[in-house]
Protein backbone atom coordinates (compact mmCIF):
# COMPACT_ATOMS: atom_id res chain seq x y z
CA UNK A 1 0.00 0.00 0.00
CA UNK A 2 1.41 3.81 -0.60
CA UNK A 3 0.76 6.27 1.46
CA UNK A 4 1.79 10.13 1.58
CA UNK A 5 1.87 12.46 3.92
CA UNK A 6 2.56 16.29 2.75
CA UNK A 7 2.72 19.44 4.87
CA UNK A 8 0.86 21.48 2.09
CA UNK A 9 1.26 24.73 3.51
CA UNK A 10 -2.09 25.78 2.41
CA UNK A 11 -4.43 24.93 -0.44
CA UNK A 12 -6.68 28.59 -0.88
CA UNK A 13 -5.47 28.55 -4.07
CA UNK A 14 -6.67 26.85 -7.16
CA UNK A 15 -2.90 26.84 -8.43
CA UNK A 16 -2.19 24.76 -4.87
CA UNK A 17 -5.00 22.22 -5.72
CA UNK A 18 -4.14 21.96 -9.19
CA UNK A 19 -0.61 20.80 -8.06
CA UNK A 20 -1.85 18.52 -5.51
CA UNK A 21 -3.94 16.78 -7.81
CA UNK A 22 -1.32 16.48 -10.69
CA UNK A 23 1.33 15.38 -7.71
CA UNK A 24 -0.97 12.68 -6.14
CA UNK A 25 -2.08 11.67 -9.95
CA UNK A 26 1.29 10.98 -10.46
CA UNK A 27 2.19 9.09 -7.98
CA UNK A 28 -1.34 6.96 -7.51
CA UNK A 29 -1.26 6.26 -3.52
CA UNK A 30 -3.80 4.36 -1.45
CA UNK A 31 -3.64 7.11 1.64
CA UNK A 32 -3.04 10.74 1.60
CA UNK A 33 -2.31 12.81 4.88
CA UNK A 34 -2.39 16.24 4.32
CA UNK A 35 -1.15 18.98 7.23
CA UNK A 36 -2.00 23.31 6.86
CA UNK A 37 -4.73 22.66 4.75
CA UNK A 38 -5.51 26.53 5.82
CA UNK A 39 -8.68 25.61 4.82
CA UNK A 40 -12.59 24.87 6.07
CA UNK A 41 -14.19 21.52 6.20
CA UNK A 42 -16.28 21.88 3.09
CA UNK A 43 -13.71 23.41 1.03
CA UNK A 44 -11.39 20.58 2.13
CA UNK A 45 -13.87 17.91 0.93
CA UNK A 46 -14.41 19.64 -2.30
CA UNK A 47 -10.43 19.60 -2.84
CA UNK A 48 -9.87 15.65 -1.57
CA UNK A 49 -13.01 15.07 -4.36
CA UNK A 50 -11.65 16.33 -6.97
CA UNK A 51 -8.36 14.72 -6.13
CA UNK A 52 -10.08 11.76 -6.50
CA UNK A 53 -10.68 10.58 -3.25
CA UNK A 54 -14.42 10.17 -2.41
CA UNK A 55 -13.56 8.73 0.99
CA UNK A 56 -11.83 10.69 3.54
CA UNK A 57 -12.23 12.86 6.89
CA UNK A 58 -10.97 16.56 6.74
CA UNK A 59 -10.49 18.82 9.87
CA UNK A 60 -10.88 22.52 9.05
CA UNK A 61 -7.86 24.71 10.20
CA UNK A 62 -8.05 27.89 12.71
CA UNK A 63 -8.24 30.87 10.84
CA UNK A 64 -5.26 30.55 8.65
CA UNK A 65 -3.51 27.74 10.81
CA UNK A 66 -3.91 24.13 10.29
CA UNK A 67 -6.41 21.76 8.83
CA UNK A 68 -5.68 18.39 8.67
CA UNK A 69 -7.25 15.84 5.94
CA UNK A 70 -6.68 12.30 5.54
CA UNK A 71 -8.27 10.30 2.52
CA UNK A 72 -8.26 7.06 1.13
CA UNK A 73 -9.22 4.73 -1.97
CA UNK A 74 -12.42 2.49 -2.04
CA UNK A 75 -10.12 -0.73 -1.42
CA UNK A 76 -9.23 -0.20 1.94
CA UNK A 77 -11.40 0.02 5.20
CA UNK A 78 -11.05 2.75 7.50
CA UNK A 79 -12.17 3.34 10.99
CA UNK A 80 -11.46 6.76 12.65
CA UNK A 81 -10.19 6.18 16.17
CA UNK A 82 -9.55 9.51 17.96
CA UNK A 83 -8.31 12.93 16.26
CA UNK A 84 -7.88 16.29 17.61
CA UNK A 85 -6.47 19.26 14.97
CA UNK A 86 -2.72 17.19 15.64
CA UNK A 87 -3.58 14.17 15.04
CA UNK A 88 -6.03 11.90 13.04
CA UNK A 89 -5.99 7.97 14.49
CA UNK A 90 -7.44 4.92 12.65
CA UNK A 91 -7.42 1.66 11.99
CA UNK A 92 -6.71 0.38 8.30
CA UNK A 93 -8.02 -2.54 6.68
CA UNK A 94 -6.86 -3.52 3.56
CA UNK A 95 -8.84 -5.39 0.35
CA UNK A 96 -8.29 -9.31 1.11
CA UNK A 97 -6.62 -9.44 4.17
CA UNK A 98 -7.83 -10.19 7.76
CA UNK A 99 -5.26 -8.10 9.20
CA UNK A 100 -6.19 -4.71 10.75
CA UNK A 101 -3.21 -2.15 11.17
CA UNK A 102 -2.97 1.16 12.49
CA UNK A 103 -2.19 4.65 11.15
CA UNK A 104 -1.51 7.79 13.00
CA UNK A 105 -1.76 10.99 10.93
CA UNK A 106 0.43 13.47 12.96
CA UNK A 107 1.18 17.44 12.97
CA UNK A 108 3.26 18.15 15.72
CA UNK A 109 3.00 21.72 16.78
CA UNK A 110 5.67 24.54 15.37
CA UNK A 111 5.58 26.43 18.29
CA UNK A 112 8.47 25.80 21.01
CA UNK A 113 5.87 26.19 23.86
CA UNK A 114 3.55 23.76 22.51
CA UNK A 115 6.00 20.97 21.96
CA UNK A 116 5.47 18.86 25.45
CA UNK A 117 2.11 18.85 23.87
CA UNK A 118 2.32 17.48 21.00
CA UNK A 119 4.68 14.52 22.43
CA UNK A 120 2.03 14.23 25.48
CA UNK A 121 -0.17 13.29 22.32
CA UNK A 122 1.74 11.53 21.08
CA UNK A 123 3.10 9.28 24.45
CA UNK A 124 -0.97 8.90 25.33
CA UNK A 125 -1.81 7.27 21.24
CA UNK A 126 1.44 5.09 21.64
CA UNK A 127 0.13 3.34 24.83
CA UNK A 128 -2.11 1.21 22.75
CA UNK A 129 0.64 -1.55 21.12
CA UNK A 130 -2.24 -3.96 19.97
CA UNK A 131 -1.29 -3.19 16.17
CA UNK A 132 1.46 -2.77 13.57
CA UNK A 133 1.32 1.23 13.77
CA UNK A 134 2.62 3.62 11.12
CA UNK A 135 2.96 7.12 12.16
CA UNK A 136 3.60 9.59 9.70
CA UNK A 137 3.35 13.75 9.27
CA UNK A 138 4.81 16.64 10.42
CA UNK A 139 6.64 16.59 13.85
CA UNK A 140 8.20 20.32 13.32
CA UNK A 141 11.29 18.80 15.37
CA UNK A 142 14.53 17.37 14.18
CA UNK A 143 16.07 13.96 16.03
CA UNK A 144 20.03 15.64 15.61
CA UNK A 145 21.35 18.84 15.22
CA UNK A 146 23.13 17.91 12.09
CA UNK A 147 19.33 17.99 10.52
CA UNK A 148 19.15 21.64 10.26
CA UNK A 149 20.97 24.29 8.22
CA UNK A 150 20.14 27.88 8.65
CA UNK A 151 18.47 29.90 11.48
CA UNK A 152 18.67 29.89 15.09
CA UNK A 153 20.41 26.34 16.41
CA UNK A 154 18.05 23.73 17.86
CA UNK A 155 17.95 23.31 21.72
CA UNK A 156 19.63 20.17 22.40
CA UNK A 157 17.02 19.65 25.51
CA UNK A 158 13.86 19.84 22.77
CA UNK A 159 15.66 17.24 20.47
CA UNK A 160 16.13 14.73 23.24
CA UNK A 161 12.51 15.32 24.21
CA UNK A 162 11.26 14.25 20.70
CA UNK A 163 14.26 11.34 20.21
CA UNK A 164 12.65 9.85 24.17
CA UNK A 165 8.96 10.33 22.88
CA UNK A 166 9.89 8.43 19.82
CA UNK A 167 11.61 5.65 21.75
CA UNK A 168 9.11 5.48 24.36
CA UNK A 169 6.61 4.77 21.63
CA UNK A 170 8.50 2.22 20.02
CA UNK A 171 8.71 4.29 16.87
CA UNK A 172 11.79 4.54 14.17
CA UNK A 173 12.71 7.42 12.20
CA UNK A 174 12.63 5.89 8.34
Amino acid sequence: MKNISWNVHGLGSSWATRRLRYFLKQRNPHMVFLMETKIDKKRMEKVRRSCGFLNGVDFEAEGMRGGLCLAWKEEIIVTLRSFSKNHIDVMVKEENTNEEWRFTGFYGSPYVNNKNGSWNLLQKLGEDQTHLWLVSGDFNEIMYSFEKSGGIPREERKIEAFRETLEKCQLEDI
